[in-house]
């Protein structure tokens, strides 16, 4: 393996994913339905939405919660926003909103809760502003948010342990592996003889392995990482709708790139199908050319929703202690507590192997899509 080759797409990888998470804004939810929970404070859905979205900052506990003392700790994030009224860039720590209280520089936070976190052009009063249909004026946001800087650390812990190993590879040349390195030569001999040379081929199969792997180890990390429930862990990296696009884009360019003239002849001419389903209506060449874009797009819907149902039904175990104390007794919450930190742990070692499952689905169906476009008939007959 090279790794100047895996370090280099590691990277690339990184500084998409950052761009993409400064561009799009990721999460999304209906407002959930008042119920005695939220009057007594506490709402379930707006909690779990919390945990699993993009914040501006790295929230880490709030002391006397309700209480008129109330404190938030949290890191704030660096806040890089290009106002488009004067076309000033505006850079400052997200500190200075005051957790969303307060305005600055002209812009507030909006959202939270059952709602995605923005920023808004504020008044002089610091209200949001908002156009004729009710909708945020908003700048164009590069920040760094609790994603970006969860996906910056899976990176570098990553990267540590690549430059860890390499070490490790050269001191012990010519001696059974121990440690890390043990444990990277499983991973990496799993996918590469067991993923991508079976799906590539022998022939092609070493100008992709670097990137496939980076996707495995990458999205394998950031899995691990979600499921620790304190800082830096915590973080829905790969429930980002926009990291799984960022992904599924990039193999969806190095698969276009990448595809020889059987793969083309097979989308615009596909061999064996009647002639009248391809001239004059074009109607097999049209079903594979959107096929080509479906195949990202399954790709980035699927590791979405896994790990994110996967955090939701953990937190929904977790807060059946409070629903029920809040809607009956401390008693009741008392009683039902075994029975949902017990499958809270359970839902957690599952997730465990599902961050392993969708890591190597991941990346099986990454060397699929390549190997069908620099398959070549003409080799196997040779």
């Amino acid at each position: 393996m090279r790794i100047k080759v895996f370090i280099a797409a590691l990277c690339a990888l990184t500084l998409t994913t950052n761009f993409a998470l400064a561009q799009t804004d990721t999460e999304s939810a209906e407002a959930a339905t008042t119920t005695e929970n939220e009057k007594e404070g506490f709402n379930p859905g707006a909690e779990i939405i919390e945990h699993i979205s993009d914040a501006h900052e790295w929230h880490i506990m709030t002391l006397n919660e309700g209480q008129p003392n109330e404190k938030h700790i949290s890191i704030p994030l660096p806040i890089i926003l290009y106002n488009t009224r004067d076309g000033k860039l505006d850079v400052f720590m997200s500190s200075k909103f005051h957790h969303g209280e307060e305005a600055y520089k002209g812009y507030t936070l909006v959202g939270g809760g059952t709602e995605a976190q923005e920023i808004a052009y504020a008044d002089e009063n610091g209200n949001p502003i908002v156009d004729e249909t009710g909708a945020y004026l908003k700048p164009l946001d590069f920040s760094i948010t609790k994603v970006a800087v969860s996906v910056m650390i899976a990176s570098l812990i990553l990267l540590l342990i690549l430059f860890g190993v390499k070490r490790s590879c050269i001191k012990n040349a010519g001696k059974a592996p121990k440690g890390m390195q043990s444990l990277m030569e499983i991973l990496i001999l799993f996918i590469r003889d067991g993923v991508v040379v079976p799906i590539i081929g022998e022939k092609h199969y070493q100008r992709y392995l670097p990137y496939i792997l980076t996707l495995f180890l990458f999205i394998f990390l950031c899995n691990l990482i979600g499921l620790v429930p304190f800082f830096p862990g915590g973080v829905n990296v790969t429930g980002n709708i926009a990291i799984t696009g960022v992904l599924a884009v990039i193999t969806f360019l190095i698969t276009t790139f990448s595809g020889n003239k059987h793969y083309w002849k097979d989308i615009f001419n596909t061999p064996g199908v009647p002639w009248w389903l391809k001239f004059p209506l074009p109607i097999m060449p049209l079903v594979e050319f959107v096929g080509m874009f479906t195949k990202p797009f399954v790709l980035m819907v699927r590791l979405f929703a896994n790990i994110t149902a996967g955090h939701i039904v953990t937190l929904g175990f977790i807060f059946l202690i409070f629903i029920f104390g809040n809607t009956m007794s401390a008693g009741v919450g008392y009683a039902v507590s075994p029975v949902s930190v017990i499958f809270s742990l359970f839902i957690s070692a599952l997730e465990c192997l599902v961050a392993f499952i969708q890591a190597y689905v991941f990346a099986m169906l990454t060397s699929l899509y390549i190997g069908m476009a620099v398959h070549n008939p003409e080799e196997e007959h040779a």
